[in-house]
């Protein structure tokens, strides 16, 4: 039986209208870069509980990003929560989103939309990827350029790392350095590997995919047609992936 422990609203930010992030206080269990827990509150009739990726890497103090679903069951309540107030969070992680889990290769790519960049921020701030990989992408595909939550801190922990490249997609207006358009499409049209010199190929690339699924869909057909495959550990491969909802 999963073991939940009180933890406390650390801190707070609102990054736009719906996105926020809060730093909880609890003592909870180490964990690996890009793994996720469980967040609850108890309502009036039960308990909701959801799972949210760490961002933060381990050891320092827990860390999740979060959008709010007005109709939703649970983040209508954590959006409302401040500094002080208490939730439940459960103590161990799970998941495969993690480097451990990556077959060696020259390049890895992060691709994310919206809050699913989450789990690729802890894994930047834990560090041994850059001991793992020659080239690193990030790739961050949002609606509007105010959904590029953690860009600041992405750019503070890779400003000094040759052969990082940050890539943002802004679909819904124009915005400074970022890519116009879906992800998916960038692949299909080479844009993507021309922004950044590197090219997807079954020898070198290693891709991680987190967010909305038809992103995730979307991005695995297009890779399959470079010749690249989920990666299970059974079948090696170069496409690990995780959906968000």
């Amino acid at each position: 039986m999963a073991e939940w422990i009180t933890g406390k609203v650390k801190a707070r930010r609102q990054w736009s209208e719906n996105l926020f992030s809060l730093v909880v206080e609890a003592e909870v269990a180490p964990f690996q870069a890009g793994q996720f827990t469980k967040l609850a509150l108890n309502t009036e009739d039960k308990k909701v509980a959801r799972a949210y990726s760490y961002v933060n890497a381990p050891g320092q103090d827990p860390e999740f990003y979060l959008v709010t679903i007005p109709e939703g069951q649970l983040t209508p309540y954590l959006a409302d929560l401040t500094v002080g107030d208490e939730l439940l969070v459960q103590r161990t992680a799970a998941g495969f989103l993690t480097l451990d889990e990556v077959p060696p290769g020259r390049d890895l790519w992060l691709i994310a939309t919206g809050t699913g960049v989450g789990p690729f921020v802890s894994i930047l701030a834990e560090g041994t990827c850059w001991e793992q990989f020659e080239h690193i992408v990030l790739v961050h595909g949002v609606r509007l350029a105010e959904e590029l939550g953690y860009r600041e801190r992405i750019l503070a922990l890779t400003n000094d790392r040759a052969g990082f490249h940050y890539v943002p997609f802004v679909s819904r207006e124009e915005a400074a350095g970022a890519e116009p358009g879906r992800i998916t499409q960038a692949i299909a049209d080479g844009r993507l590997e021309a922004r950044v010199g590197l090219s997807f190929s079954p020898e070198h690339s290693r891709i991680m995919l987190c967010g909305n699924p038809q992103m995730v869909r979307d991005t695995i057909h297009e890779l399959k047609r470079r010749g690249l495959e989920k990666h299970l550990r059974r079948k090696p491969g170069q496409i690990l992936m995780e959906n968000y909802w």
